[in-house]
Parts: structure tokens; C-alpha cells; sequence
């Protein structure tokens, strides 16, 4: 009969010969982040006999871990390279494996799927498999070569405990050695499979971009005009409605130092029409102007990274703003190559539209359902001119507390202060009347900001979002110093999701653009204008999307002596 060694192993051989099925089958899947290094040997030692089980030909990548790097020599470097591969499958992150004794518990698998049974037979008998923290086993994802470790070296730990006891005689090792042949075969087709990804992920580190910066484009073909009759400013002169035939172009090159920071650096050139001078009106405006007449540019310039776990900072010297630091809570439509048709409707002018260009803020997260955005932004930081710089210039301190209520609704509440010396005074973000832009005039002009935004996915399908704001203006120089006025502005819109084809979504959203009332010793805006806007936005593929749409100005510039102005629309975006 055969020693309880032999009847030990023979149970366990199955739990190996199934693993290692299951990493040939997955091995064409699993592409190393980083170049591997040389081969190298991994070793089992019995602790009561001199016998070793040997396996050749595993690669370990070098991208965790300095102690898996080839120029790493120590007395004993198969046992260091086991220490590591037992610390990998032990790591405390959100991806550390769990060991589970149910296949029950893992609630991705079901009695249906094809490998149920071997999953069992593993998990229940023989202790092999660990599942994710969230309870999954996601036995359709691709398998690395360190998860291929760190099973492989549990199963091996499981020969050890059986062994545990027992003295292995000449039979029992013939057995043995049997059992290590049949895995040869295994190993040496995955380890032919490993060498050939990883000659294809040689020659694409080869031939890459660059290994730590991302390109990524868009380009905007739009055909659009204005319609109407009168111009909005009192000139008498008509609306220059003429069809037209423009585009935006962006180049964005993400580049990370850390793999945790960003470098965001922008290139744009753009032919855009300027409707707010073929309407009169600012409230016309596009949401996706670039009027530089196809000057390339640098249009965004900013670097974050991270200070500990929960803070992140941010800093920017051109074409930075408050919505690159916070959250807009307005999902569908706020991107101006694939959101609302009109820059009003993005989001909100009292929060993220300061007159900034440069300037710094941290994102603080709480917790998962509680955050913070702070910043402090000017518009003249780059001039050392009097009225300009980091702090005699305007500026705009700013904060935003976000609230996650569930999965479904998000809300953010905002408050700020800002301070303009006199040139470029412009409240409203450049999205409403030219009372409510400079109410008292090229004078300085401080202002408190307030506002709150949210965004509420009724259904699936659904999608609930809008905001309103408030401004406290004060003169605070010449003759009107001391004197107050009240801006107001608010928008609601809605959005059907999937409506004809997945990733389609119709879209309606009306609001008040920026309007000036309750002025000490000036004019206010005594009507009212609304501004509606309907679109659909239509994927043609992944990478295409097609945009008709339109909006009309009701009481232009808050003035129901204007006429009503239209723009229609329609905007292709290409993204690659």
C-alpha cells in the first residue's frame, strides 16, 4: 500500500494540474505593464527532506516590486523571489485577493457556468482559489503572471501542510517526480506563450508614443447659423445670419511622472464664429468656441498630483478655472465638444466662470460620500504691471462643498469672493446681459459668489440636472462706492439615455442667463430673457458623434424690445 505521503500528494495533484490549465488557457490575455526581465527559478523546499520541486522558465515582471529586479543578487535569491511573490498575494489594497471555502461566495459564479465544477473542486477541496474583497471571482478578466504566482505558490504551501508529518521514501519520490513531469509540458507552453507577448509588447514599447505621456485629439466640424432679425444691442443693424462652416480642433498630451500626477498640456486652433457679434448678444454664444483664426495655441496648462491618500493639488498657469478643479454636477452636457450647444447651458457662470487663466486648488475627499474643492484664481498673474500679478491683480477665492446622497443624486454647494481693480470686470462669465457683466461699470468691484448645482439619475434613462446662483456685487471705488446689486441666474435640463441607440441621449434645458436687479443708483435688467435649448446627440461609433441641435433667446440681453434670436446647429465631434 501506499504511504499516507503518497495518498496526500495524489489528492493534491489534481488542484495543480487544474491551475495550471487554467493560466495556459487565459496566458494570451495577460500582457505585462512593463518589459520583463530574465528567466528565473522558483524553488519549494521540503523542510523535512531535500527534495525540491523546480519549475522553469517563469518570468517575472519587474514592474512591482525592486526586489524582483534581475540586478538584485543576495545569498539565497530563489527564496527572496518566493518571499516576494508571497508578499504580492498578501498586499492590503483594493485588489488583494481573499481566500474563500465556498464556491458560494464568489457571486459572479454560477451552477451554469462551464467551470463551475473545477472552480468547486478547487475552491472546496482543495483551498486554491481567492476571490476579490467585493465577493467576485471575475473569471473572465485576464490573468497576470504575478495572480499565476501567488495561486500557483498556494497550492504549493497546500503539498507542504500534507507533507507535514510524513518521510517520503524512493516511491513516494518516483511518484513525485511523475507528478513534476506531467506539469512540464504545461509550464513550457506557457512560458512559449509569455515569450511571444512579450516580444509583441517589445516591439510596442518600440514603436510607442512616448512611455509617460497620452495623446488624445478631438476635432469639431460644426455647420451653423444665427437667425432673427435685429441685433440685440441696439445698433439697428441686422443679425448676420450667413450659414456657416468652422471647427475646433484639440490636442491633449497627458503626461505622468508618478502614475499617480498628471501634466495636462493642451494644444488648440479653431475658426469658430463668434455669434454674441453677429447677434449682439453674449447669451448666444457657442459652447465650443476657438475663434484664434486657426492660431495653435496653448489653451490648458495645469499639474496635479497627489499629497497623501485623500488630497489632491492642483496647479495651473493658462486657461485654468475653477471646472478644472471641481465638479460640475451637470454630467450629460457639460463637455464642450459633446454637451449643450450653448455656453450658458455647460454650467454654472457664477461658480466656474471667473475670468481666471492661472492659479492653484485642492481637491479634499472626506469620505466616499463627501468632498471638498478649494481655489484661488486670477486672470493677470503673468503681468508684473500695476493692478496685475499673483495678488494686486482680480482674484477669485473660491470653495465647493460636494454631497454623494446614494448612486443616484449629487448635489455641490459653493461660495466665493472675488475682487476685480477695475479693468475686466465680468460677472457673469460672459453669459449674460452687459449690465449684469459690469454693473457698476469699469469701477472695482468685489463679489460674493454663491451657488448650488446637482444632478439626479431618476432612471437608468433619465437624467435630472440644474443649477442656481447668486452674486452680491459692491462697488468699492469712485463716486458709486458702497453701492450694491443682486445677480441672479438658474437652469434646468433633462436627459433620455439610450433613446434610439445605446449611448444616444435627447436633451431639453431652458434657464435665465445673468441678470442685474435691486442696483443702487443704476440701471438694472427690468425684463427677463430665457433661453432654450433642444438637442440630440447621436453616436455614429465610438468615436464619432453627431450633434443637431438648436436654441433660441427669448428677450435678448433681458430686453423684451429685442427680438428673439435662433441658432441651429449641427456639430460633429471625432475623438481619438
Amino acid at each position: 500500500m501506499k504511504s499516507p505521503l503518497v495518498w496526500k500528494t495524489l489528492k493534491i495533484s489534481p488542484a495543480l494540474l487544474g491551475l495550471s490549465l487554467f493560466v495556459t488557457s487565459n496566458a494570451y490575455a495577460a500582457v505585462p505593464n512593463q518589459t520583463a526581465t530574465n528567466e528565473s527559478t522558483v524553488k519549494l523546499n521540503n523542510p523535512l527532506s531535500e527534495m525540491s520541486v523546480e519549475i522553469d522558465s517563469l518570468q517575472i515582471a519587474s514592474d512591482v516590486s525592486p526586489g524582483l529586479s534581475p540586478t538584485n543578487t543576495t545569498a539565497d535569491p530563489n527564496r527572496e523571489l518566493l518571499e516576494q511573490i508571497q508578499r504580492y498575494s498578501g498586499e492590503n489594497n483594493t485588489e488583494s485577493l481573499d481566500q474563500v471555502t465556498s464556491v458560494g461566495q464568489l457571486r459572479d459564479v454560477s451552477p451554469g457556468d462551464w467551470a463551475y465544477e473545477a472552480l468547486r473542486s478547487l475552491v472546496e477541496r482543495y483551498g486554491c482559489i481567492a476571490g476579490y474583497p467585493d465577493g467576485t471571482y471575475r473569471g473572465n478578466r485576464a490573468l497576470t503572471r504575478y495572480e499565476f504566482a501567488a495561486g500557483l505558490n498556494s497550492c504549493l504551501q497546500q503539498i507542504e501542510r500534507l507533507m507535514v508529518g510524513d518521510t517520503p521514501d524512493g516511491t513516494e519520490l518516483e511518484t513525485l517526480r511523475r507528478l513534476i513531469q506531467e506539469f512540464e509540458a504545461e509550464l513550457a507552453t506557457l512560458g512559449a506563450r509569455v515569450d511571444n507577448l512579450e516580444g509583441r509588447v517589445a516591439f510596442l514599447e518600440d514603436n510607442q508614443f512616448s512611455t509617460t505621456t497620452k495623446l488624445r485629439g478631438e476635432v469639431i466640424f460644426n455647420l451653423g447659423s444665427a437667425f432673427g432679425d435685429e441685433k440685440a444691442d441696439n445698433s439697428g443693424e441686422d443679425i448676420e445670419d450667413n450659414i456657416t462652416l468652422s471647427h475646433r480642433t484639440r490636442l491633449n498630451f497627458d503626461t505622468s511622472f508618478t502614475g499617480e500626477d498628471r501634466l495636462r498640456v493642451r494644444l488648440q486652433a479653431g475658426n469658430t464664429p463668434e455669434f454674441d457679434e453677429a447677434t449682439g448678444t453674449e447669451m448666444a454664444r457657442l459652447g465650443f468656441e476657438a475663434a484664434s483664426n486657426n492660431d495653435v495655441e496653448v489653451n490648458d496648462l495645469y499639474y496635479r498630483f497627489p499629497l497623501g491618500d485623500n488630497i489632491r493639488l492642483l496647479v495651473g498657469a493658462n486657461g485654468f478655472d475653477f471646472n478644472d478643479i471641481a465638479e460640475i454636477h451637470n454630467p450629460i452636457l457639460e463637455s464642450s465638444g459633446t454637451g449643450a450647444l450653448n455656453r450658458f447651458n455647460r454650467r454654472n457662470p457664477f461658480v466656474f466662470r471667473n475670468n481666471a487663466e492661472q492659479g492653484v486648488g485642492a481637491n479634499i475627499q472626506f469620505s466616499d460620500f463627501l468632498s471638498l474643492d478649494l481655489a484661488y484664481l486670477t486672470g493677470e498673474s503673468n503681468s508684473p504691471a500695476d493692478k496685475d500679478g499673483l495678488f494686486d491683480g482680480d482674484f477669485t477665492a473660491i470653495s465647493q462643498l460636494n454631497l454623494a446622497l446614494g448612486e443616484k443624486l449629487d448635489l455641490g454647494f459653493a461660495f466665493g469672493y472675488s475682487y476685480y481693480p477695475g479693468e475686466d470686470v465680468n460677472l457673469s462669465g460672459s453669459t449674460g446681459s452687459p449690465r449684469a457683466k459690469e454693473p457698476f461699470g469699469e469701477i472695482a468691484t468685489s463679489a460674493l459668489r454663491f451657488g448650488i448645482q446637482g444632478s439626479w439619475r431618476l432612471t437608468p434613462t433619465i437624467n435630472l440636472a440644474g443649477w442656481g446662483g447668486y452674486i452680491d456685487a459692491e462697488a468699492e471705488a469712485g463716486a458709486r462706492e458702497g453701492d450694491n446689486a443682486d445677480l441672479w441666474t438658474w437652469v434646468a435640463n433633462v436627459s433620455f439615455l439610450d433613446l434610439g441607440k445605446e449611448g444616444a441621449a435627447l436633451s431639453i434645458m431652458g434657464g435665465m442667463p445673468p441678470k442685474l436687479t435691486n442696483v443702487d443708483g443704476g440701471d438694472e435688467d427690468e425684463d427677463t430673457s430665457f433661453l432654450i435649448e433642444a438637442q440630440y446627440q447621436y453616436p455614429i461609433t465610438d468615436n464619432i458623434l453627431i450633434t443637431p441641435g438648436a436654441y433660441v433667446i427669448l428677450n435678448p440681453n433681458h430686453d423684451d424690445g429685442n427680438d428673439n434670436i435662433w441658432v441651429g446647429t449641427i456639430r460633429t465631434t471625432f475623438s481619438f
